[in-house]
Protein backbone atom coordinates (compact mmCIF):
# COMPACT_ATOMS: atom_id res chain seq x y z
CA UNK A 1 0.00 0.00 0.00
CA UNK A 2 1.37 3.38 -0.96
CA UNK A 3 2.36 5.43 2.10
CA UNK A 4 0.69 8.81 2.54
CA UNK A 5 1.20 11.19 5.43
CA UNK A 6 -1.94 11.69 7.49
CA UNK A 7 -2.77 15.36 7.66
CA UNK A 8 -5.69 17.41 8.81
CA UNK A 9 -6.68 19.60 5.88
CA UNK A 10 -8.09 22.73 7.48
CA UNK A 11 -10.33 23.57 4.55
CA UNK A 12 -12.29 20.31 4.52
CA UNK A 13 -11.12 18.45 7.61
CA UNK A 14 -13.72 20.05 9.85
CA UNK A 15 -16.42 18.47 7.65
CA UNK A 16 -14.57 15.20 6.97
CA UNK A 17 -14.32 13.91 10.53
CA UNK A 18 -16.90 13.62 13.28
CA UNK A 19 -14.07 12.83 15.70
CA UNK A 20 -10.29 12.74 15.43
CA UNK A 21 -8.11 10.35 17.45
CA UNK A 22 -4.93 12.43 17.41
CA UNK A 23 -3.38 11.31 20.72
CA UNK A 24 -4.47 7.69 20.40
CA UNK A 25 -3.32 7.52 16.78
CA UNK A 26 0.10 8.94 17.67
CA UNK A 27 0.48 6.37 20.43
CA UNK A 28 -0.47 3.52 18.11
CA UNK A 29 1.93 4.77 15.44
CA UNK A 30 4.78 4.94 17.97
CA UNK A 31 4.08 1.33 19.00
CA UNK A 32 4.28 0.25 15.35
CA UNK A 33 7.56 2.15 14.94
CA UNK A 34 9.02 0.40 17.99
CA UNK A 35 8.00 -3.00 16.65
CA UNK A 36 9.59 -2.17 13.31
CA UNK A 37 12.79 -0.98 15.01
CA UNK A 38 13.00 -4.23 17.00
CA UNK A 39 12.69 -6.22 13.75
CA UNK A 40 9.48 -7.80 14.95
CA UNK A 41 7.62 -9.43 12.07
CA UNK A 42 5.73 -6.72 10.26
CA UNK A 43 1.98 -6.51 9.81
CA UNK A 44 0.31 -5.67 6.49
CA UNK A 45 -0.78 -2.17 7.53
CA UNK A 46 1.98 -1.42 10.03
CA UNK A 47 1.53 2.19 11.14
CA UNK A 48 -0.64 3.23 8.19
CA UNK A 49 -3.50 5.69 8.91
CA UNK A 50 -7.00 4.38 8.16
CA UNK A 51 -10.28 6.22 8.78
CA UNK A 52 -13.50 4.60 9.99
CA UNK A 53 -17.05 5.64 9.07
CA UNK A 54 -19.19 7.02 11.89
CA UNK A 55 -21.59 4.05 11.84
CA UNK A 56 -18.87 1.54 12.83
CA UNK A 57 -18.04 0.92 16.50
CA UNK A 58 -14.71 1.95 17.99
CA UNK A 59 -14.36 0.99 21.66
CA UNK A 60 -14.86 3.95 24.00
CA UNK A 61 -16.43 6.17 21.32
CA UNK A 62 -20.04 6.93 20.46
CA UNK A 63 -21.34 5.68 17.12
CA UNK A 64 -23.37 8.64 15.88
CA UNK A 65 -23.95 7.64 12.23
CA UNK A 66 -23.74 11.29 11.19
CA UNK A 67 -27.13 11.93 12.79
CA UNK A 68 -28.17 14.42 15.45
CA UNK A 69 -30.77 11.91 16.68
CA UNK A 70 -27.88 9.77 17.97
CA UNK A 71 -25.79 12.48 19.62
CA UNK A 72 -26.49 11.11 23.10
CA UNK A 73 -25.86 7.39 22.47
CA UNK A 74 -23.45 5.71 24.90
CA UNK A 75 -19.92 4.86 23.84
CA UNK A 76 -19.32 1.49 22.23
CA UNK A 77 -17.94 -1.09 24.65
CA UNK A 78 -15.87 -2.92 22.04
CA UNK A 79 -14.47 -2.52 18.55
CA UNK A 80 -16.50 -3.68 15.56
CA UNK A 81 -15.09 -6.89 14.10
CA UNK A 82 -13.64 -5.04 11.11
CA UNK A 83 -11.89 -2.50 13.37
CA UNK A 84 -10.39 -5.31 15.42
CA UNK A 85 -9.07 -6.93 12.24
CA UNK A 86 -7.56 -3.65 11.06
CA UNK A 87 -5.84 -3.11 14.41
CA UNK A 88 -4.46 -6.65 14.30
CA UNK A 89 -3.05 -5.83 10.86
CA UNK A 90 -1.25 -2.79 12.30
CA UNK A 91 -3.56 -0.02 11.08
CA UNK A 92 -3.63 3.27 12.99
CA UNK A 93 -7.23 4.45 13.30
CA UNK A 94 -7.11 8.21 12.77
CA UNK A 95 -10.75 9.13 13.26
CA UNK A 96 -14.45 8.69 12.60
CA UNK A 97 -15.60 10.10 9.26
CA UNK A 98 -18.70 12.15 8.54
CA UNK A 99 -21.51 10.63 6.50
CA UNK A 100 -25.04 11.07 5.24
CA UNK A 101 -27.43 10.83 8.19
CA UNK A 102 -27.99 7.17 9.18
CA UNK A 103 -26.34 6.21 5.84
CA UNK A 104 -29.64 7.06 4.15
CA UNK A 105 -28.50 9.07 1.12
CA UNK A 106 -26.09 8.55 -1.76
CA UNK A 107 -25.12 12.21 -1.97
CA UNK A 108 -23.01 12.72 1.15
CA UNK A 109 -24.95 15.86 2.08
CA UNK A 110 -25.31 16.52 5.81
CA UNK A 111 -27.20 19.63 6.88
CA UNK A 112 -26.21 19.34 10.56
CA UNK A 113 -22.51 18.48 10.44
CA UNK A 114 -21.53 19.93 7.08
CA UNK A 115 -20.61 18.44 3.74
CA UNK A 116 -16.97 18.08 2.63
CA UNK A 117 -16.43 19.33 -0.90
CA UNK A 118 -15.34 17.12 -3.77
CA UNK A 119 -11.64 17.73 -4.57
CA UNK A 120 -12.40 17.83 -8.30
CA UNK A 121 -14.05 21.26 -8.00
CA UNK A 122 -13.51 22.98 -4.69
CA UNK A 123 -14.22 26.38 -6.23
CA UNK A 124 -17.89 25.65 -6.90
CA UNK A 125 -18.12 23.08 -4.06
CA UNK A 126 -19.57 19.86 -5.36
CA UNK A 127 -20.86 16.87 -3.43
CA UNK A 128 -18.46 14.08 -2.47
CA UNK A 129 -21.07 11.31 -2.80
CA UNK A 130 -22.29 9.20 0.06
CA UNK A 131 -23.15 7.94 2.33
CA UNK A 132 -19.40 7.44 3.05
CA UNK A 133 -18.63 11.08 2.26
CA UNK A 134 -15.94 11.84 4.81
CA UNK A 135 -14.37 8.45 4.10
CA UNK A 136 -13.68 9.42 0.49
CA UNK A 137 -12.30 12.88 1.27
CA UNK A 138 -10.08 11.54 4.06
CA UNK A 139 -8.29 9.58 1.31
CA UNK A 140 -8.34 12.12 -1.53
CA UNK A 141 -6.91 14.79 0.79
CA UNK A 142 -4.21 12.58 2.29
CA UNK A 143 -5.64 12.36 5.82
CA UNK A 144 -5.65 8.55 5.54
CA UNK A 145 -4.22 6.03 3.12
CA UNK A 146 -7.54 4.21 3.06
CA UNK A 147 -11.02 4.42 4.53
CA UNK A 148 -13.57 1.88 5.67
CA UNK A 149 -17.18 2.57 4.75
CA UNK A 150 -20.45 0.73 4.51
CA UNK A 151 -22.35 -0.03 1.31
CA UNK A 152 -26.08 -0.83 1.40
CA UNK A 153 -27.01 0.74 -1.94
CA UNK A 154 -23.68 2.07 -3.20
CA UNK A 155 -22.36 4.02 -0.22
CA UNK A 156 -18.72 2.97 -0.75
CA UNK A 157 -18.70 2.99 -4.55
CA UNK A 158 -20.64 6.24 -5.11
CA UNK A 159 -18.20 8.51 -3.22
CA UNK A 160 -15.25 6.58 -4.64
CA UNK A 161 -16.53 7.10 -8.19
CA UNK A 162 -17.40 10.78 -7.72
CA UNK A 163 -13.98 11.61 -6.21
CA UNK A 164 -11.72 9.48 -8.42
CA UNK A 165 -10.97 6.62 -6.03
CA UNK A 166 -11.31 2.86 -6.16
CA UNK A 167 -13.98 1.31 -3.92
CA UNK A 168 -15.09 -2.25 -3.27
CA UNK A 169 -18.34 -3.81 -2.04
CA UNK A 170 -17.96 -7.47 -1.03
CA UNK A 171 -20.43 -10.32 -1.07
CA UNK A 172 -22.26 -9.76 2.20
CA UNK A 173 -21.28 -12.94 4.05
CA UNK A 174 -17.53 -12.44 3.58
CA UNK A 175 -17.02 -9.45 5.91
CA UNK A 176 -18.55 -9.46 9.41
CA UNK A 177 -20.95 -6.66 10.35
CA UNK A 178 -20.76 -7.10 14.12
CA UNK A 179 -20.56 -3.63 15.62
CA UNK A 180 -21.88 -1.87 12.52
CA UNK A 181 -25.10 0.12 12.92
CA UNK A 182 -27.57 -1.60 10.56
CA UNK A 183 -29.43 0.10 7.75
CA UNK A 184 -30.69 -3.06 6.08
CA UNK A 185 -29.61 -6.39 7.49
CA UNK A 186 -30.41 -7.94 4.10
CA UNK A 187 -28.17 -5.58 2.12
CA UNK A 188 -25.52 -4.00 4.38
CA UNK A 189 -21.85 -4.61 3.57
CA UNK A 190 -18.53 -3.18 4.78
CA UNK A 191 -15.81 -2.29 2.29
CA UNK A 192 -12.74 -0.15 1.54
CA UNK A 193 -12.10 3.07 -0.36
CA UNK A 194 -8.52 3.61 -1.52
CA UNK A 195 -6.44 5.07 -4.33
CA UNK A 196 -5.86 1.79 -6.18
CA UNK A 197 -7.45 -1.59 -6.75
CA UNK A 198 -4.39 -3.22 -5.18
CA UNK A 199 -5.00 -1.29 -1.96
CA UNK A 200 -8.66 -2.33 -1.98
CA UNK A 201 -7.61 -5.94 -2.48
CA UNK A 202 -5.21 -5.76 0.48
CA UNK A 203 -7.89 -4.28 2.71
CA UNK A 204 -10.44 -6.84 1.54
CA UNK A 205 -8.03 -9.61 2.49
CA UNK A 206 -7.84 -8.15 6.02
CA UNK A 207 -11.54 -7.31 6.43
CA UNK A 208 -12.64 -10.74 5.16
CA UNK A 209 -9.80 -12.60 6.92
CA UNK A 210 -9.07 -14.22 3.56
CA UNK A 211 -5.30 -14.75 3.26
CA UNK A 212 -5.41 -16.14 -0.28
CA UNK A 213 -3.60 -14.12 -2.94
CA UNK A 214 -5.62 -12.83 -5.86
CA UNK A 215 -6.03 -15.58 -8.46
CA UNK A 216 -4.00 -15.50 -11.65
CA UNK A 217 -6.23 -14.15 -14.38
CA UNK A 218 -5.77 -14.61 -18.10
CA UNK A 219 -7.47 -12.14 -20.41
CA UNK A 220 -8.97 -10.99 -22.57
CA UNK A 221 -12.13 -10.94 -20.47
CA UNK A 222 -15.69 -11.65 -21.44
CA UNK A 223 -17.73 -8.63 -20.36
CA UNK A 224 -21.42 -7.84 -20.50
CA UNK A 225 -23.62 -4.77 -20.08
CA UNK A 226 -27.14 -3.79 -19.08
CA UNK A 227 -27.04 -0.39 -20.77
CA UNK A 228 -30.82 -0.23 -21.22
CA UNK A 229 -30.97 0.17 -17.43
CA UNK A 230 -27.60 1.64 -16.45
CA UNK A 231 -27.38 4.44 -19.04
CA UNK A 232 -30.88 5.90 -18.58
CA UNK A 233 -30.62 9.66 -17.88
CA UNK A 234 -26.80 9.55 -17.91
CA UNK A 235 -25.12 12.88 -18.55
CA UNK A 236 -22.80 13.59 -21.48
CA UNK A 237 -19.60 13.47 -19.41
CA UNK A 238 -20.40 9.98 -18.14
CA UNK A 239 -21.56 8.74 -21.55
CA UNK A 240 -18.35 9.98 -23.17
CA UNK A 241 -16.09 8.39 -20.54
CA UNK A 242 -18.00 5.11 -20.73
CA UNK A 243 -17.81 5.04 -24.54
CA UNK A 244 -14.06 5.59 -24.31
CA UNK A 245 -13.73 2.73 -21.82
CA UNK A 246 -15.62 0.37 -24.08
CA UNK A 247 -13.39 1.32 -27.00
CA UNK A 248 -10.23 0.74 -24.95
CA UNK A 249 -11.39 -2.66 -23.71
CA UNK A 250 -12.55 -3.84 -27.11
CA UNK A 251 -9.27 -2.62 -28.58
CA UNK A 252 -7.53 -4.97 -26.15
CA UNK A 253 -9.51 -7.91 -27.53
CA UNK A 254 -12.24 -8.08 -24.91
CA UNK A 255 -15.78 -8.98 -25.89
CA UNK A 256 -18.62 -6.80 -24.59
CA UNK A 257 -22.11 -8.23 -25.03
CA UNK A 258 -25.46 -6.74 -24.07
CA UNK A 259 -27.52 -8.86 -21.69
CA UNK A 260 -31.17 -9.25 -22.70
CA UNK A 261 -33.25 -6.15 -21.97
CA UNK A 262 -35.01 -6.23 -18.61
CA UNK A 263 -32.38 -8.18 -16.69
CA UNK A 264 -33.02 -5.79 -13.77
CA UNK A 265 -36.69 -5.21 -14.46
CA UNK A 266 -37.65 -5.83 -10.83
CA UNK A 267 -35.80 -2.76 -9.53
CA UNK A 268 -38.43 -0.09 -10.37
CA UNK A 269 -41.21 -2.11 -8.71
CA UNK A 270 -38.99 -2.68 -5.68
CA UNK A 271 -38.39 1.06 -5.36
CA UNK A 272 -42.09 1.81 -5.75
CA UNK A 273 -43.12 -0.66 -3.05
CA UNK A 274 -40.50 0.70 -0.66
CA UNK A 275 -37.02 -0.55 0.12
CA UNK A 276 -35.77 -2.95 2.77
CA UNK A 277 -33.76 -0.02 4.11
CA UNK A 278 -36.87 2.12 4.63
CA UNK A 279 -38.67 -0.78 6.27
CA UNK A 280 -35.89 -1.55 8.75
CA UNK A 281 -34.93 2.07 9.42
CA UNK A 282 -38.52 2.97 10.29
CA UNK A 283 -38.71 0.06 12.72
CA UNK A 284 -35.38 1.10 14.28
CA UNK A 285 -35.66 4.91 14.31
CA UNK A 286 -39.29 5.77 13.63
CA UNK A 287 -40.17 6.65 17.23
CA UNK A 288 -37.12 8.91 17.58
CA UNK A 289 -37.95 10.67 14.31
CA UNK A 290 -41.54 11.29 15.40
CA UNK A 291 -40.41 12.54 18.80
CA UNK A 292 -37.61 14.82 17.51
CA UNK A 293 -38.23 15.65 13.85
CA UNK A 294 -36.07 18.77 14.19
CA UNK A 295 -33.01 16.55 14.65
CA UNK A 296 -33.03 14.96 11.19
CA UNK A 297 -33.06 16.28 7.63
CA UNK A 298 -36.71 16.07 6.55
CA UNK A 299 -35.69 14.52 3.21
CA UNK A 300 -34.01 11.66 5.11
CA UNK A 301 -37.00 11.38 7.46
CA UNK A 302 -39.29 11.28 4.43
CA UNK A 303 -37.40 8.33 2.92
CA UNK A 304 -37.36 6.44 6.21
CA UNK A 305 -41.06 7.13 6.81
CA UNK A 306 -41.88 5.21 3.64
CA UNK A 307 -41.17 2.12 5.71
CA UNK A 308 -44.26 2.82 7.79
CA UNK A 309 -46.55 1.92 4.85
CA UNK A 310 -44.69 -1.19 3.62
CA UNK A 311 -47.03 -4.14 4.14
CA UNK A 312 -46.26 -7.80 4.70
CA UNK A 313 -47.33 -8.43 1.11
CA UNK A 314 -44.92 -5.72 -0.09
CA UNK A 315 -42.10 -7.32 1.87
CA UNK A 316 -42.92 -10.73 0.43
CA UNK A 317 -43.04 -9.30 -3.09
CA UNK A 318 -39.67 -7.63 -2.59
CA UNK A 319 -38.11 -10.89 -1.44
CA UNK A 320 -39.55 -12.68 -4.47
CA UNK A 321 -38.22 -9.97 -6.77
CA UNK A 322 -34.78 -10.29 -5.19
CA UNK A 323 -34.77 -14.04 -5.71
CA UNK A 324 -35.84 -13.79 -9.34
CA UNK A 325 -33.25 -11.14 -10.20
CA UNK A 326 -30.44 -12.97 -8.44
CA UNK A 327 -31.24 -16.27 -10.17
CA UNK A 328 -31.43 -14.58 -13.59
CA UNK A 329 -28.15 -12.72 -13.08
CA UNK A 330 -26.21 -15.74 -11.81
CA UNK A 331 -27.44 -17.81 -14.74
CA UNK A 332 -26.39 -15.11 -17.22
CA UNK A 333 -22.96 -14.68 -15.66
CA UNK A 334 -21.93 -18.25 -16.37
CA UNK A 335 -20.85 -16.91 -19.76
CA UNK A 336 -19.09 -13.76 -18.52
CA UNK A 337 -16.33 -12.57 -16.24
CA UNK A 338 -18.03 -9.33 -15.17
CA UNK A 339 -20.77 -6.85 -15.97
CA UNK A 340 -19.57 -3.30 -16.63
CA UNK A 341 -21.44 0.00 -16.34
CA UNK A 342 -20.90 3.56 -15.17
CA UNK A 343 -20.86 3.43 -11.37
CA UNK A 344 -22.91 6.63 -11.24
CA UNK A 345 -24.71 8.06 -14.31
CA UNK A 346 -24.04 11.71 -13.44
CA UNK A 347 -21.07 13.77 -12.29
CA UNK A 348 -21.01 15.20 -8.77
CA UNK A 349 -23.84 17.73 -8.26
CA UNK A 350 -23.34 21.11 -6.63
CA UNK A 351 -23.72 21.24 -2.84
CA UNK A 352 -25.74 24.46 -3.07
CA UNK A 353 -28.36 22.75 -5.25
CA UNK A 354 -29.22 20.40 -2.39
CA UNK A 355 -31.25 23.15 -0.73
CA UNK A 356 -33.83 22.45 -3.46
CA UNK A 357 -35.87 19.41 -2.39
CA UNK A 358 -36.66 18.30 -5.95
CA UNK A 359 -33.03 18.49 -7.03
CA UNK A 360 -32.01 16.55 -3.92
CA UNK A 361 -34.53 13.78 -4.59
CA UNK A 362 -33.67 13.47 -8.29
CA UNK A 363 -29.90 13.45 -7.73
CA UNK A 364 -30.17 10.95 -4.89
CA UNK A 365 -32.29 8.56 -6.96
CA UNK A 366 -29.86 8.76 -9.88
CA UNK A 367 -26.64 8.18 -7.94
CA UNK A 368 -28.12 5.18 -6.12
CA UNK A 369 -29.74 3.50 -9.11
CA UNK A 370 -26.78 1.71 -10.71
CA UNK A 371 -24.75 0.63 -7.67
CA UNK A 372 -27.78 -0.55 -5.69
CA UNK A 373 -28.19 -3.37 -8.21
CA UNK A 374 -25.12 -5.15 -6.80
CA UNK A 375 -26.53 -4.95 -3.28
CA UNK A 376 -29.84 -6.42 -4.41
CA UNK A 377 -27.91 -9.20 -6.18
CA UNK A 378 -25.61 -9.74 -3.16
CA UNK A 379 -22.81 -9.59 -5.73
CA UNK A 380 -19.27 -8.21 -5.33
CA UNK A 381 -18.77 -4.88 -7.06
CA UNK A 382 -15.78 -2.67 -7.73
CA UNK A 383 -15.46 0.89 -9.04
CA UNK A 384 -12.33 2.08 -10.88
CA UNK A 385 -11.62 5.65 -12.04
CA UNK A 386 -11.95 6.01 -15.83
CA UNK A 387 -12.17 9.74 -16.57
CA UNK A 388 -9.86 11.94 -18.63
CA UNK A 389 -7.27 14.07 -16.82
CA UNK A 390 -8.70 17.36 -15.62
CA UNK A 391 -12.31 16.31 -16.09
CA UNK A 392 -15.01 15.33 -13.63
CA UNK A 393 -14.33 11.96 -11.97
CA UNK A 394 -16.25 9.03 -13.46
CA UNK A 395 -16.14 5.45 -12.21
CA UNK A 396 -16.36 2.21 -14.14
CA UNK A 397 -18.33 -0.34 -12.11
CA UNK A 398 -17.67 -4.07 -12.31
CA UNK A 399 -20.17 -6.58 -10.91
CA UNK A 400 -19.34 -10.27 -10.64
CA UNK A 401 -21.24 -13.39 -9.58
CA UNK A 402 -21.86 -13.90 -5.87
CA UNK A 403 -18.72 -14.94 -3.94
CA UNK A 404 -16.40 -14.17 -6.87
CA UNK A 405 -14.87 -11.32 -4.84
CA UNK A 406 -11.17 -12.14 -5.16
CA UNK A 407 -11.53 -12.97 -8.84
CA UNK A 408 -13.35 -9.68 -9.47
CA UNK A 409 -10.57 -7.76 -7.71
CA UNK A 410 -8.03 -9.58 -9.89
CA UNK A 411 -9.97 -8.55 -12.99
CA UNK A 412 -10.07 -4.99 -11.73
CA UNK A 413 -6.32 -5.07 -11.11
CA UNK A 414 -5.80 -6.18 -14.72
CA UNK A 415 -8.13 -3.50 -16.12
CA UNK A 416 -6.82 -0.62 -14.00
CA UNK A 417 -3.64 0.07 -16.04
CA UNK A 418 -5.65 -0.01 -19.26
CA UNK A 419 -7.83 2.79 -17.89
CA UNK A 420 -5.08 4.70 -16.12
CA UNK A 421 -4.06 6.61 -19.24
CA UNK A 422 -7.53 8.15 -19.18
CA UNK A 423 -7.97 8.37 -15.44
CA UNK A 424 -7.37 11.60 -13.55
Amino acid sequence: MALAHAKYVAGEGKWVFRALRMDAARGEAVEEDLLRASHTAGTPLAGLPVSIKDNIDIAGEATGAGCKLLEDVPAATSDAAVVARLRAAGAVIVGRTNMSELAFSGLGYNRFYGTPANPWDRATRRLPGGSSSGAAISVTDGMAVAAIGTDTGGSVRIPAALTGLAGFKPTQARVPRDGVLPLSTLLDTVGPLARTVADCALLDRILADDPRPLPAIDGPFRLCTADDFMLADADETVLSAYASVRSILQGCGMSIDALPAGVFKEVPQYVMRGSFSSEEAWARFGKEIEARPQNIDPRIAERIARGRSITADDHKANLAALGAMRERFERAMVAYDALIAPTVPIVAPLIRDMADDDKFRRANALVLRNPMVANLLDAPSLTIPCHLPGTAPVGLMLIGPRLSDRRLLAIGLALEPLLSAGAG
